[in-house]
């Protein structure tokens, strides 16, 4: 058999700050909720996760497998 070397990881992100969150963002109590519950205090940028993601991608991560890469501020640090 050879070996494929695919590994089967995933990135969870906590809120992202996009065009489909605004309406959240843009309410002041949901907006208000949201960040009382994220420990970090801001909602993360698209280009928050994109390390966690380059990371699964690289050699680096050539021995991780079955992983779940939480980048969501610490929401289920909690």
């Amino acid at each position: 058999m050879v070996p494929l070397r695919i590994n089967v990881n995933a990135v969870a992100p906590g809120y992202i700050a996009t065009e489909n969150t605004a309406p959240l963002r843009a309410d002041p109590v949901r907006n208000t909720a949201i960040l009382a519950r994220i420990p970090q205090g801001h909602w993360a940028n698209p280009e928050s996760i994109s390390g966690a993601c380059l990371f699964l991608a690289s050699q680096d991560a050539d021995y991780v497998n079955g992983a779940i890469l939480n980048v969501d501020g610490g929401w289920l640090a909690r």
